[in-house]
C-alpha cells in the first residue's frame, strides 16, 4: 500500500502522554500509527483521534514479546510506508521491595521498557540515517536521574533509556536525525494503578500530579526544536537539579521516604 503525508509511530498511545502526544501530532496534520496491546482501545483512540485529512492505523502488539516490536517494524515495511517520527511512549513499572517482587513480571517490564525500546530506535533509526530524516522521541522519566527504591527495576530501566538516548544522538548528531528524551514526574496516568502503586506516598495526593497533556506538550515542543531532553515540570527540574549534587545514598533514601507506602513508618 502507498501512503502519503508524514507519518509518526507511537507506542502506547491509547491513555496517558502517548494519547496526548498523539492528539498533537494529528493536531499538526500528521499520519499515525499506533499501536498497543487491545484491539479494542485502538479502535476506539483511532475514533478519538481521527480527523479529516489524516490517517490513523492501528496496529496490534505487544511489546513485553520483543519478537512483537521486530514484527510490528516489518509489517510497517510491508505496508511501504516510512515513519517520519518514531514515538518509544510505552513502558511499566512494579511497586514493592525487589527481594519480594515477581521476577518474571520485572523480566517482561525489562522487555518492554528497554529491548523493545531498542529494537524499534534501531530499526526506525537506521532508515532515518540513510534518508537524512526523521526524530525519535524516547520515554525517559525523572526515575532516569536517581535510585528508585520500591521501583528499583523500573527506574533501573529509564536510567538506561536516558544515557542510551544521549549516546545515540552523539553518534548521529551530523546526520539530520534527532533523538529527544521525555523526562516526567509524577503524571496523572494510568500507569500507578498498573504498577500497583497505589498505596504509594508518592501517589497518595492527586493535585500534585502533573497533566499528562502538559507533559506531551513539554515533549513535543522538545522533539520538534530537536534539543536533546526536556523535564518537564519546574518542580522535576528543581528535583533533578538537587540530586545532582546530593550524594547517591541520600537521594536513594529521599526516595525511599517518597515512595514508600503510605503509612508504613
Amino acid at each position: 500500500m502507498e501512503t502519503s503525508g508524514k507519518f509518526a509511530l507511537i507506542t502506547g498511545a491509547t491513555s496517558g502522554i502517548g494519547l496526548e502526544l498523539a492528539k498533537l501530532f494529528a493536531k499538526d496534520g500528521y499520519n499515525l500509527i499506533i499501536t498497543a496491546r487491545s484491539i479494542a482501545e485502538l479502535e476506539e483512540t483511532r475514533s478519538l483521534l481521527q480527523t479529516e485529512g489524516i490517517r490513523v492505523i492501528t496496529i496490534a502488539k505487544d511489546l513485553f514479546d520483543r519478537e512483537q516490536a521486530f514484527s510490528l517494524y516489518a509489517e510497517i515495511k510491508e505496508r511501504r510506508i516510512e515513519i517520519d517520527v518514531l514515538v518509544n511512549n510505552a513502558g511499566q513499572g512494579v511497586y514493592g521491595k525487589f527481594d519480594e517482587t515477581d521476577i518474571d513480571r520485572e523480566l517482561m517490564i525489562i522487555d518492554l521498557n528497554i529491548a523493545s525500546l531498542v529494537i524499534l530506535t534501531k530499526c526506525f533509526l537506521r532508515d532515518m540515517v540513510e534518508r537524512r530524516s526523521g526524530k525519535i522521541l524516547n520515554l525517559a522519566s525523572i526515575a532516569s536521574r536517581m535510585p528508585g527504591p520500591w521501583q528499583a527495576v523500573y527506574h533501573g530501566t529509564k536510567a538506561f533509556v536516558l544515557s542510551f538516548t544521549e549516546a545515540i544522538r552523539e553518534e548521529i548528531k551530523d546526520t539530520g536525525v534527532t533523538v529527544t528524551a521525555l523526562l516526567p514526574g509524577v503524571t496523572d496516568t494510568d500507569f500507578f494503578n498498573k504498577a500497583d502503586m497505589q498505596d504509594s506516598k508518592a501517589v497518595q495526593d492527586e493535585d500534585k500530579m502533573a497533566d499528562p497533556a502538559v507533559v506531551a506538550r513539554d515533549g513535543y515542543e522538545a522533539l520538534m526544536e530537536g534539543r536533546d531532553k526536556v523535564v518537564s515540570g519546574l518542580k522535576n527540574k528543581l528535583q533533578v537539579a538537587m540530586s545532582a549534587v546530593m550524594p547517591d545514598s541520600a537521594v536513594a533514601h529521599q526516595m525511599a521516604e517518597q515512595q514508600k507506602p503510605a503509612g508504613l513508618e
